[in-house]
């Protein structure tokens, strides 16, 4: 391959030497003649054949040393301006395809090659840096994913190895199959919940928009917990303003609801309190659902909407850090807007804002 390279370089470099051979020596012939004609018109006298041969040959020196000239300042304009920087192209591009997306490419001065190189330049760039944390982000997932499955696929293991023993008592024996129901349960939602992101992140789920009323869906879903703040002790306070609606997928809306009621509940301690209110201008409607749970801290918060992050270590059992991934996943395709309040030890908000009109929806895309 180098050989041939070499082999094709040389070749160029003696087509460009020939070219610029044959251009000097039109050139320099046609101003030899206009020369020599229009001085023998002044003078008036003609040049013997001695003399035109002598001046030949000068000239034909002349074209020779004027061709090796241009052609090696062409040889090293190609170098510097184009080989140079083509290989430095070429180069990363090659530990890209090796899995390299370190790799940066410096730009070259503007003096010293043509613009458009640079432009190139930037663009790999991007792209290296793209592919890099696409790379970061895939390594991450398969690594979380992988301890996420360990904990509850040791729990079902080390229970099962316990319900073997042949004198358990049934209380024992009823302990360790709940545990064993809730580990695979978990497991069975972690799946599910990567599967669903999976698709979303792919764009394999496509809304199916309708007009509904926001407000009684809201409802509908907060009264799916009614079991858990009545356990839990937990305050309920409304403000949802009627008939408000919007234009939206229902099915994947009442997925964001379902996650930030069940993240509410779960940090709210017993005798806390949960708040849900509901507010719309001609643009959007706005929901905000406030606990008075642990809260978060700003380092927190900056990163919940990240796939398996759990700022919370103490109710790691009762997630996977996939929810808030999900709610923002669906908030972004709905066109919508999602924000987080929060205050150590006092709570958090989630602010969600939903487009009411198919008008605005097709407006924003």
């Amino acid at each position: 391959m180098r050989r041939q390279r070499k082999n094709q370089n040389l070749i160029s470099t003696l087509s460009n030497f020939f070219v610029f051979f044959l251009l000097a020596a039109f050139v320099t012939t046609c101003c030899v003649m206009l020369f020599i004609s229009t001085l023998q018109g002044s003078i008036g006298r003609r040049f013997t054949q001695e003399e035109i041969t002598t001046a030949a040959k000068i000239t034909m020196l002349n074209v020779i040393l004027l061709s090796v000239g241009m052609a090696v300042i062409d040889f090293i304009r190609r170098k510097l301006t184009v080989e140079r920087p083509v290989k430095r192209i070429t180069e990363a591009a090659a530990k890209m395809i090796g899995g390299d997306f370190s790799v940066r490419i410096p730009t070259t001065a503007r003096f010293a090659s043509d613009d458009s190189f640079n432009e190139i330049i930037d663009v790999i760039n991007k792209m290296a840096e793209e592919l890099s944390s696409v790379e970061t982000l895939r390594t991450d997932f398969i690594a979380n994913v992988s301890h996420e499955m360990k904990t509850p696929l040791a729990v079902i293991q080390s229970y099962g190895k316990l319900l073997q023993a042949p004198d358990l008592p049934d209380e024992k024996r009823m302990e360790y199959a709940k545990a064993m129901t809730e580990a695979s349960r978990r497991l069975a939602d972690m799946m599910t919940n990567i599967l669903k992101l999976n698709r979303l992140e792919n764009q394999q789920i496509y809304p199916n928009p309708t007009v509904f009323d926001i407000g009684e869906q809201l409802c509908e879903s907060l009264l799916l917990y009614e079991n858990v703040w009545e356990n839990k002790h937990i305050d309920i306070e409304t403000d949802i303003a009627e008939g408000v609606c919007v234009y939206a997928d229902a099915e994947l809306l009442s997925l964001v609801w379902s996650n930030l009621f069940s993240n509410a509940f779960k940090f709210t301690e017993e005798g806390g309190k949960v708040s849900l209110s509901l507010a719309a201008d001609d643009t959007y409607a706005t929901v905000r659902i406030t606990d008075t749970g642990c809260g978060m801290s700003a380092e927190v918060g900056a990163h919940i909407f990240e796939k398996f992050y759990q700022g919370d270590t103490s109710h790691a059992t009762q997630g996977n850090g996939l929810g808030l991934a999900l709610v923002k996943r669906v908030v972004d395709i709905l066109q919508g807007e999602i924000g987080v309040e929060s205050t150590v030890g006092v709570g958090s908000t989630f602010t969600v804002k939903i487009r009411r009109t198919e008008h605005g929806l097709q407006k924003a895309r």
